[in-house]
């Protein structure tokens, strides 16, 4: 089963909690805060293993969660830090956040590997927090949270040359004539659902790995057919082989066809266009294919079209040591091209979002506050300490939440409400 897309959530782990510890020694009186940090949250990673093919394993594991860090200690004693949770990806793969469509990073050599995301950092203990006016603090953080998000993986094949065409144009029946590759091969369309990888090796000893994509069909940009769910796979090819059927047999006119599928690639991304292309006249064995030949390289060279175009034939073997001498060639000459999904990213944040906080006023009368930056404050806060729940007020009190309830027309005795937790407003 060939899978090359998939969602998973991530998880990295929490920090440890800091704690409120003193030091307690036989004759030393007044020892003061000696309460640990905690420590570092693992994080999630992701590392290229050259022995997978596909993304098939993530559809039966598609939650990751790193360790959380351990609580501090007393004697200023640190926790021990989580354990980093490493997740192997076939190369060729590109990580996007889900939900802003951003990429990550892109995994393409063996022993590539990205923090995803990352894990908290450990809460203080009181030990931090002791001031001239306060030696002896009730004060310490609670762990920071883990960096969680929705993961898009998309497995991109790593083929130096890709076979892009109509259906039924040849394009598995080429592969298994110059590679070792066993393509299915049948006379109805479609026939390949999956890429096809093969290694094409010279007789000078060169080689390259050649792949063959499933056929498109105009609109395949759009969802159409199966090309617009393999059409990432030509991103990383350098050479592009475009096959065009040159029998007539199915009575579409191989200009046209050459025409639609050089557009679908542009709508895709019109990078594709950028690349070396030969195109590839198919099937020059049967009876019509010469005169259609003449006629088709006579409209390309109409357009000033600067691509060779060689005649084939797979079933004879006609024009195939040709063809793979003159990709070989063009290949020496072109570097690989970069990924460009980082440019033109849709985002779905807004200004609300981008606000420290954000205040309803609720139907049974109390307010809820939200926003991830003063959540993330409440979470490393220690609610079982008194110093720890002033030190939040203040807080609050600095970013301006008091103020923003007072103008939204709370109430002393009003209920705030923030996660889970209640307390009650008052000016």
């Amino acid at each position: 089963m060939f899978v090359d897309q998939v969602k998973i959530k991530v998880q990295a782990g929490k920090g440890g909690d800091g704690v409120v510890g003193w030091r307690r020694e036989k004759y030393v009186p007044n020892g003061g805060p000696a309460g640990g940090d905690g420590g570092h949250g693992g994080d999630i990673v992701f590392q290229v293993d050259s022995g997978m093919s596909t993304l098939m394993d993530f559809h039966y594991s598609q939650k990751f969660k790193a360790a959380n860090g351990n609580n501090g200690g007393s004697k200023k004693m640190t926790g021990r830090s989580g354990d980093d949770l490493i997740v192997n990806v076939p190369e060729g793969t590109s990580v996007y956040n889900d939900d802003t469509n951003q990429l990550i990073c892109d995994l393409v050599n063996p022993g590539d590997s990205f923090i995803v995301a990352n894990g908290g950092r450990g809460g203080r203990g009181n030990v931090h927090f002791a001031t001239a006016k306060n030696s002896a603090p009730e004060i310490a953080e609670n762990g920071e949270p883990g960096e969680a998000f929705s993961v898009r993986l998309e497995l991109k094949l790593l083929a130096d040359v890709g076979l892009v065409g109509f259906p039924s144009v040849g394009k598995s029946t080429l592969l298994a004539a110059v590679t070792s590759s066993k393509p299915k091969v049948a006379d109805y369309h479609f026939t390949t659902l999956v890429p096809n990888l093969g290694m094409v090796q010279l007789n000078d000893g060169r080689d390259f790995v050649i792949a063959d994509l499933p056929g498109l069909i105009e609109g395949a940009s759009t969802g159409t057919g199966l090309g617009f769910q393999f059409l990432r796979h030509v991103e990383r090819t350098r050479v592009i082989l475009h096959l065009v059927d040159m029998s007539g047999l199915e009575g579409r006119d191989p200009f046209v066809d050459y025409q639609k599928i050089n557009q679908e690639l542009a709508k895709y991304d019109e990078n594709l266009l950028l690349r070396p292309q030969i195109i590839v006249a198919t099937k020059m064995d049967m009876p019509d294919s010469d005169d259609n030949l003449k006629r088709f390289t006579d409209q390309v060279n109409s357009e000033d079209n600067k691509h060779q175009i060689i005649p084939i034939s797979s079933v004879t073997h006609s024009g195939l040591t040709k063809l793979i001498g003159a990709t070989a060639d063009l290949l020496e000459q072109t570097p690989r091209f970069p990924i460009t999904d980082v440019e033109d990213v849709v985002s779905i944040t807004n200004d609300a979002d981008e606000a420290p906080f954000k205040i309803v006023h609720e139907e049974d009368g109390s307010w809820t506050l939200s926003g991830a930056r003063l959540e993330k404050l409440f979470l490393m806060t220690d609610t079982t300490h008194e110093q720890s729940m002033l030190r939040f007020a203040r807080q609050l009190r600095g970013m301006g939440v008091d103020d923003a309830l007072r103008e939204s027309g709370a109430k002393n005795g009003d209920t705030v409400n923030l996660l889970d937790f209640s307390f009650t407003y008052e000016d």
